[in-house]
Order: structure tokens, then sequence, then C-alpha cells
């Protein structure tokens, strides 16, 4: 008996992966996959985007770091977990936004989203999303500050300062897509779907390139670091609400068009709402959260008053996960719906004799 060897079993906090891949090497494919919605952010809104990005990132990285620190826990640093919610928080923000502020909320993200609930695997909702939320509740004017892509900015002007000039301007403003001028307010955007596509409109950093978002989302699934469920039925909620209700009389393909391609609707669907932590872990609960978070989607950027919906949609599905799981359970093999009945009326007669 003392020859047997004693063995230790260890239980880490999710993501769980039955295979030798750990969650390093599914963080480092999240950040290859949203390479290319940061080289669009640089091309249409400068080198500032890249310089935020790395900003936030450091800011996650050393908030977590520190934390961890003070409390006296193991360093996580090296899952790279820290790193994709600087990323994504960057990009849910307007490129003119203060440095400053943007650091704030990364130590929202990271400290009061993430750690305070006991680090990855613990909390309830997005890091990124949580930390975009309480920018825009502190911060809404900041948060909503958009610049004109493209032609003419002067795109090395204000690295330093937090601006983005053109000559004679401290700021060059323009409307979003989904803004009130245009289709809060029921009216087409005054760019090509083009252009909505590759993403030549103003809006947040990273999300303003489906094409850009959707080859990184392919990429994700084709390593199999998500599932297409989620995204397939966030997506496909929006295109047949948006194609059956158009605003203002509009044509209804060209209406579910400009829907799909503005806003972060592809950055929320594949990047976000798939978060492992946080988004339901049944087959039947991940098609249930997906088409959750359409209908909040459309449901904010038709009655709500803000204009975009994503953020928000997600964040409210992510409360909901522990309900969306329990009735997405499967059965369990050889239970038959009689048998569960049985079951349930011998307890009863139990409890009653």
């Amino acid at each position: 008996m003392n020859d047997v060897k004693k063995l230790n079993l260890t239980v880490a906090s999710s993501p769980h992966v039955a295979s030798p891949i750990d969650t390093q090497n599914l963080m480092r494919d999240v950040l290859i996959a949203l390479v290319p919605a940061l080289v669009f952010g640089v091309v249409f809104f400068g080198p500032r985007a890249l310089v935020a990005t790395i900003i936030s990132v450091l800011a996650c990285e050393f908030f977590e770091w520190g934390y961890r620190k003070l409390m006296h826990k193991s360093m996580a640093n090296k899952d790279l977990s820290a790193a994709v919610t600087g990323v994504l928080l960057a990009f849910v923000c307007a490129p003119t936004l203060p440095y400053w502020m943007l650091i704030i909320g990364d130590f929202f993200a990271i400290v009061v989203v993430k750690q305070l609930f006991g680090g990855l695997g613990q909390n309830f909702m997005n890091p990124a999303l949580g930390g975009r939320a309480f920018l825009m509740l502190c911060y809404p004017v900041a948060m909503t500050t958009w610049v004109v892509p493209g032609i003419g900015t002067d795109k090395w002007a204000g690295l330093l300062s937090g601006s983005v000039t053109m000559t004679g301007a401290d700021v060059v403003t323009g409307a979003t897509p989904l803004s009130a001028d245009f289709m809060h307010g029921g009216l087409l955007p005054d760019v090509s779907l083009l252009d909505a596509f590759v993403g030549n409109v103003g809006g947040c950093i990273g999300e303003i390139s489906a094409l850009a978002l959707l080859a990184g989302g392919l990429y994700l699934i084709a390593r199999g670091v998500i599932r297409a469920r989620i995204p397939v039925a966030y997506i496909a909620t929006v295109a047949v609400l948006t194609f059956l209700f158009p605003m203002g009389g509009n044509d209804r393909l060209t209406w579910m068009a400009y829907q799909l391609f503005t806003g972060g609707l592809f950055l929320g669907a594949f990047f976000m709402a798939t978060d492992y932590v946080t988004s339901p872990v049944t087959k039947k609960g991940e098609v249930i959260f997906g088409i959750g978070c359409g209908l909040l989607t459309v449901f904010i950027r038709y009655f709500g008053g803000y204009p975009e919906g994503v953020s928000y949609s997600i964040l409210i599905m992510n409360c909901c996960v522990w309900l969306i799981d329990k009735v997405g359970k499967p059965n369990r093999y050889g239970v038959t719906k009689e048998m569960k009945a049985a079951a349930k009326a011998a307890k009863k007669a139990g409890k009653e004799g």
C-alpha cells in the first residue's frame, strides 16, 4: 500500500478545453483574428487608433498584474486574456477618446468586472463591454464624438493630445450611420454599402469594417476557437427582423444590409457574444443566446434611446446565461420523458405520504 502513488486532480476555472490547447493559445488566436480590424482602424483613423489599442492592452495587463500581486494571487498575465480585453475595449471606443479615460475603462473592466469576481472564469459579464458601459455612463460625450475617417484627415495630429484634427479645426466630427441623423431616424446613411462593408464610415476604432471582422470571425471558427451557433443565430435574427420590418419605408434588402454592416454587430457577434465565460455551454442554449442578442439589438436600435444596441444586448443576455443553460440542458442518455414523469410522481407521492 505504501507504494501506491497519490494522484492530485486539479480543476481549473473555465474556459475548459478538451484538448492540449490551453487558454493562452485560444487568446492568441483571438488576437490574431482581431488584427485585420485593427489594420482597417489605423487606415481610416490614423496611427492614434494603434496607439490607443496598445495603451489599452498595457493598462489591462498592468491592472491584472497589480491586483493579483496585491491580493497575493498567482500571476495570470501569461494567459493573454487581459490583452484581449484591452484590445476589445479600445475597439468599442471612439477614436478621439482621451487616453486617460480609456485607462479608467481598463481599470473597471479588469479589476471590477473580472478580478473582484474571482478572475478569469468567474466574471458574469464580458469585461470589455462592462468597461464600455461604465465609460458611456461617466463620459457619454467623449464616447460619442465621432470623427470623419479617411480623406483629408491629418492622421498624425493629436497623437499625444487625444484628438484628431484637420486644418482649422480641433476635431472634425461626423454622424455615424446608426445615429439619429440617419438610420436611428429611419433614413439611409450618406455612405455606400461598399463603404459600410469595408469600413470607411464613422464609428468606434475596431467595429467599422464588417469585412475585417467577418474574416477574423471565420478564422476563429476554422480554428475551432468558437462555434458558429451564436454568431449565426445573432446575425440571422438581426437580418430577419430588419428585413421584415424596415424603417422609413426603405427597401427591405438595402435596409437590412446597412443594419448588418454598420455598428458593432459583427464585432459583438464573433468576438464578444462568444466569450467562453459569459456565454452558454449547451447547444440549444447557444442558439437561444444568439437569438436573444439579436432581438434586443434590433429593439434597442428601433425603440431605444441609443442608436446602437449590440453592447447592451450582450450584457443583458450575459445575466441570463445561467437560466439559458438550465433550459437548454440536454436529457441524460437513456432517460425518457416517461421515466422523468414517473420519478416526479413517485417523489410527490413520497412527500404526501
